[in-house]
């Protein structure tokens, strides 16, 4: 069986995986980082058109719909494991995640581990951890 996600959709999920995921993925020995203007930019182009507060995964998805790259840094296995995306790669991964755990962002019935398995599909193309 294929999913095909829009744009939209796929955004949508990857951000709550992001809300849901990044701590949980640091227990792997892995950090996020991003370039510190280009989160800038990013947030100051979100508060300036926005009323409500914005959060660090905000910023995040805007920096990856400005073209900017996000990056699993791999602070334990000499780097072995550190993956950089892009809204392209968001677009094209989130819906190869495993189908259980894709229905279950899907029905809103979801939780850490799948926002754990959502990042590793899209950073990863598998789930390495875990």
């Amino acid at each position: 069986m294929t999913i095909k996600l829009t744009t939209q959709e796929s955004e949508k999920y990857f951000h709550n995986a992001l809300c849901n995921g990044l701590d949980y993925i640091s227990s792997y020995g892995l950090s996020l980082d991003c370039s510190d203007s280009e989160y800038k930019a990013a947030a100051g182009k979100l508060k300036a058109s926005s009323t409500s507060a914005v959060c660090f995964e905000d910023v995040l998805m805007q920096m990856l719909k400005d073209g900017n790259i996000i990056t699993l840094i791999d602070e334990e296995c000499d780097g072995e494991y550190t993956k950089s995306i892009t809204m392209e790669d968001v677009h094209n991964r989130v819906q190869k995640t495993q189908l259980n755990h894709l229905m279950n962002m899907i029905n809103e019935n979801d939780d850490a581990e799948t926002a754990d398995v959502i990042l590793q599909t899209v950073f990863f193309e598998d789930i390495i951890f875990g």
